[in-house]
């Protein structure tokens, strides 16, 4: 068997971890907002938060977003900053323009960032008010804050929020726990039902109204490596988390795939049969895109997470060599069908040290850095190829019949470096 082919080892645990701490160069978590604010269809994101909040998400998202957005800033000025203003106050009339204005919205998220909690603002107190007041609108509450966080949590905080909202049940179910593209779910929904998986739920919903039950008999089979407080969360509430590689690439999805429909008492046989044509399909996808990338060298910084499963996907399924593999946390258990399959030259890096992880990529000279927005254009400066790490996130990556696209995003800083040159 090639090394693509072959099935997921026994999980070990990897004790050659370096682990850095140090300064971090991180992207604000209430970019989150940008993916979740188009996945729960009624729902609106209100950043309680400053100029600075309302202009990063407005480049972050203005060049993707083409009709009414459903996320704005009650913008905190030197008044409230000050403490001349009462803040309380000035939120409920934002928040009553707001649904005013709205009255399409049924889950209100109160976002909190640095100034909110720089001053203390207690966004918690608030949404219980402003639920009461406004009947028909649930209004909950998260940190979007970029002090302490990477920006992948601005995923996991809402949906965390989200779970002691969760009905209870006791039915044996199926719970997929993560944002995914309304494309690549609807292929999961048809891949697990040809597989004969009936109680199958999706968190978050596309709706508020309806969110999924979560109890004893719940099995939680996580699409993104990220989501710490969620999982937490939910394993609070009785659901037992299923292990499995994250659905990145042909190996990825069929063992996810499995790992879900084995859990829920599918036959070996029937989850074959359910998979094997259309993993054929993408491992031949993913083989023709993957020839420019055969042989190439491929360094990540941490900074989304997903790093581990996007390493093992370039270096198994693409051909790729990787130097180093940095991610902000390494969470073992999540990732512990993940990382036996990273190659053992990797040297695998938790936590940042930016200026000690630039001399690191410096001297290794990658074919390809993976990174996020601050680093990317002093490397390309340099003479590096990068690969925005966020751009990785913003995609529909997930799934068979998105793993040449996969394959395709990691393909293109090289081809257009390589047009650059002539």
């Amino acid at each position: 068997m090639s090394a693509a082919t072959q099935p997921c080892e026994k999980p070990v645990l990897r004790d050659n971890v370096l682990r850095e701490r140090g300064q971090r160069e991180v992207f604000c978590g209430l970019t989150g907002i940008v993916w979740m604010h188009r996945k729960i269809q009624d729902a609106f994101f209100l950043v309680v938060g400053s100029r600075t909040c309302a202009h990063l998400l407005q480049s972050a998202a203005g060049v993707m977003i083409f009709a009414e957005p459903r996320f704005a800033t009650a913008i905190l000025d030197e008044r409230d900053l000050a403490g001349l203003a009462d803040a309380q106050e000035e939120l409920d009339r934002n928040v009553a323009r707001l649904l005013e204005r709205r009255p399409d919205i049924r889950l209100l998220f109160l976002v909190g960032s640095c100034p909110s909690e720089v001053i203390k603002l207690d966004l918690g107190k608030a949404a219980q008010r402003l639920d009461r007041r406004f009947n028909g609108t649930r209004v909950l509450h998260y940190s979007g804050s970029g002090i302490e966080t990477t920006f992948t949590q601005g995923e996991d905080a809402p949906l965390a929020a989200l779970v002691p909202e969760m009905p209870a049940t006791d039915a044996h179910q199926l719970l997929v726990v993560g944002a995914l593209a309304e494309v690549v779910e609807d292929q999961f929904r048809r891949l697990f039902a040809a597989m004969g998986v009936g109680n199958l739920a999706f968190l978050p919903p596309r709706r508020a109204a309806e969110l999924p039950a979560v109890g004893p008999n719940t099995r939680m089979l996580l699409a993104q490596p990220f989501l710490n407080d969620t999982g937490r969360a939910l394993e609070a509430r009785g659901a037992r988390h299923v292990p499995a590689l994250f659905p990145l690439g042909a190996e990825g999805t069929t063992q996810w795939l499995r790992a879900g429909a084995e859990a829920m008492g599918v036959s070996p046989s029937r989850i074959r049969e359910a998979t094997a044509i259309p993993e054929a399909r993408a491992r031949a996808a993913v083989a023709a895109t993957a020839e420019r990338l055969q042989g190439r060298s491929i360094f990540f910084f941490p900074d989304s997470q997903l790093e581990v499963p996007l390493a093992r996907f370039v270096t198994r399924e693409c051909g790729m060599r990787a130097i180093e593999v940095g991610t902000p946390y390494l969470h073992r258990a999540h990732l512990a069908r993940e990382l036996p399959l990273l190659p053992e030259e990797a040297t695998l890096s938790e936590g940042q040290d930016v200026e000690r992880q630039l001399d690191r990529c410096r001297d290794a000279k990658p074919d390809l850095t993976v990174c996020g927005l601050g680093l990317a254009n002093p490397l390309e400066a340099e003479g590096m190829a990068t690969k925005w790490s966020i751009e990785l996130v913003f995609s529909p990556i997930q799934g068979y019949e998105q793993a040449a696209d996969l394959a395709g995003l990691f393909a293109r800083p090289l081809a257009r470096r390589e047009r650059l040159r002539v």
